[in-house]
Order: C-alpha cells, then structure tokens, then sequence
C-alpha cells in the first residue's frame, strides 16, 4: 500500500528527472529534419518544445525528446 502522505518520485524509471527538458535538438539533426507539409526548414522553439514551419504556419510538438512530425499532430500558429 501506498501513504498518502509520500511524495511522487523525483526521476522516471530510466533515472532521468521527471522535470528534465528532455527535448534538446541537435543542429545537425533540425538541418535534416523538413516539414512534412511544405518540405520546408524548422526552427527549434525550446519555450514551447516545439518544431515551428513559418511557411505552413504550424508548430509540431516534440514528447519525450521524439519530433511528432504529422499534420495532424500540429497546432496551428
């Protein structure tokens, strides 16, 4: 059984903070990365954990360090 009264984990079951930004994008990957619905360049927005196309004017989300690079996925900006 479980208390109530005892706190969550700090850290998944993989050791990493659960707080961690875990989403940090390596330069040599965005260069390859390319919007699905224009083909053309991303850019990294780190505040949101976002992939942004100015050029569809979306924003893919990133989840767990993974790029969710689907139209259906993405808010529009």
């Amino acid at each position: 059984m479980s208390d109530k009264n005892t706190p969550e984990p700090s850290s998944d079951e993989h050791g990493r903070s659960k707080t961690q930004n875990l989403s940090k994008i390596d330069p040599k990957v965005l260069n390859l990365l390319i919007c699905p619905k224009t083909h053309g360049p991303l850019i990294f927005d780190p505040e949101n954990n976002e992939l942004l196309s100015k050029k569809a004017k979306l924003a893919y989300p990133i989840r767990e360090g993974v790029p969710i690079l689907l139209i259906d996925e993405a808010r529009p900006l």
